[in-house]
C-alpha cells in the first residue's frame, strides 16, 4: 500500500490564516471603500469570502472588479436569501481555523485583523476577540445610540461580557474575530425572529465561551436609514427581549436556593416578569424608589424600598431599570453593598 503521508498538492494553497466572511446586498455605495479598507491591512494573510446575495444594483461588478485586481477575493454568488443564510454560506466555506466579520458600509482600521490575530495567537484559549468601533457619519449619532456605544465600548473584559449580555448586545457584530470550529460546534448562526449575531454571543456566553474586546476603535460602523438594525423587525426591541429572556430563564447562574427578586416595577419589568414566569422563573420580590408602590403586592410578591438591602435580606437581582443614568446608579449602589455583577445580579435591558 502506498505511503501517502508525504505527498505534497503544489496546485493547493495551504489556508490562510484568517477568512474575512463579508455578506453583501445591494451595497455599491459603500463596497468600492469597504474593500479598499480590507486590502489595505497590515497584515496580509487572509482569503475574504464575498457573499453577493442576490445583489440587484452593481455590487457584482464591483466585486469581479477588486477580484481582478487580488486573488485573496473569492465571490459566492446565491439568490437572495438573507444575512443568515449568506453568514452561513460563508462559514462552510472558509478555509480558516478564525473568520473575521466585515460589512460591506464599514471600514476596517488598517491594524485590525493584525492587532486580532497576534493577540488570539498569544491567547490559544480566547473563542472571540472584538474591538470598539466608532460610529459613522458622526451627525447621525444619537444620544440613545451614543449612549449604547460608551457601554459597550466599555464593556472589554470576559467577565464584563458575561455580566451585561443580559442588558444589550455588548458586541458589534463586524468588529468580531471567533474561532471557525468553536462556532460551527455552537450550530453556527440561527435563522429565526430574533438578531442572529445577539443570539450567538448569547450561546457563546451559555457555553463558557472565552470573550474578549481590545480597548481599540479598530472599526468605523456606518448608521443609517437602510440598516438592519434600523429597518427590520427582528433587530427591534421586543425582538431583543424575548430573546434575552428565553437565554435569562436557562442561565444557570441564577440561583436555585435564593430568592429572585426584580428591582423596577415599571410597567415594562412587569410584563418581563410575565414572560419570566411563564418560562419556570419566579420573582418573590421588587424593589422600587416610588414610595406609593411600597408595600403593594405586584403578581403576588411584595415591594420594598432600597433600603431592604441594607439588611441582612440578600435576593440575586434582575435590575429592569433601563435609563443608562438610574442603571449607573443602581449598579453603584450594589457595588456599595458588595454586591457582584453576574454573581448577585444581572443588569437587564
Amino acid at each position: 500500500m502506498m505511503d501517502n503521508s508525504n505527498l505534497v498538492f503544489p496546485n493547493v494553497p495551504p489556508p490562510p490564516a484568517v477568512s474575512i466572511l463579508l455578506p453583501v446586498y445591494n451595497a455599491e455605495t459603500t463596497l468600492h471603500d469597504c474593500l479598499d479598507t480590507i486590502f489595505s491591512q497590515s497584515f496580509n494573510d487572509y482569503e475574504v469570502i464575498a457573499i453577493n446575495d442576490g445583489s440587484e444594483d452593481d455590487s457584482q461588478l464591483l466585486l469581479n472588479a477588486w477580484a481582478n485586481r487580488d486573488k485573496r477575493l473569492r465571490i459566492v454568488n446565491t439568490c437572495h436569501r438573507g444575512l443568515v443564510s449568506a453568514l452561513n454560506t460563508g462559514l462552510s466555506l472558509a478555509r480558516a481555523p478564525l473568520i473575521a466579520r466585515m460589512d460591506a458600509d464599514d471600514l476596517m482600521n488598517p491594524s485590525r485583523l493584525e492587532r486580532q490575530i497576534r493577540t488570539m495567537g498569544e491567547n490559544p484559549h480566547l473563542d472571540l476577540l472584538a474591538s470598539q468601533a466608532r460610529i459613522i457619519p458622526i451627525e447621525s449619532v444619537t444620544a440613545g445610540l451614543q449612549e449604547y456605544m460608551r457601554w459597550q465600548n466599555n464593556c472589554l473584559t470576559h467577565e464584563e461580557i458575561h455580566s451585561e449580555i443580559y442588558w444589550e448586545s455588548p458586541l458589534v457584530h463586524p468588529t468580531v474575530m471567533f474561532r471557525r470550529q468553536r462556532v460551527l460546534g455552537l450550530g453556527g448562526y440561527r435563522q429565526g425572529d430574533f438578531p442572529e449575531d445577539y443570539d450567538l454571543w448569547l450561546r457563546m456566553v451559555q457555553a463558557g465561551c472565552l470573550m474578549a474586546k481590545l480597548p481599540e476603535v479598530l472599526l468605523d460602523w456606518r448608521d443609517g436609514p437602510t440598516r438592519l438594525t434600523r429597518s427590520d423587525g427582528r433587530y427591534g426591541r421586543q425582538a431583543f427581549a424575548r430573546l434575552r429572556l428565553s437565554y435569562l430563564a436557562r442561565d444557570t447562574r441564577l440561583p436555585k436556593d435564593r430568592p429572585i427578586w426584580c428591582w423596577g416595577a415599571g410597567r415594562r419589568a412587569r410584563q418581563q416578569v410575565v414572560q419570566l414566569a411563564r418560562l419556570g422563573v419566579k420573582i418573590s420580590g421588587w424593589i422600587d424608589i416610588d414610595p406609593m408602590k411600597t408595600g403593594r403586592l405586584l403578581h403576588g410578591a411584595p415591594v420594598y424600598p432600597p433600603t431592604v438591602l441594607e439588611t441582612s435580606i440578600r435576593p440575586f437581582l434582575l435590575c429592569m431599570v433601563t435609563n443608562h443614568g438610574a442603571r449607573d446608579l443602581i449598579a453603584g449602589h450594589l457595588h456599595r453593598l458588595g454586591y457582584q455583577a453576574g454573581q448577585d445580579y444581572f443588569m437587564t435591558g
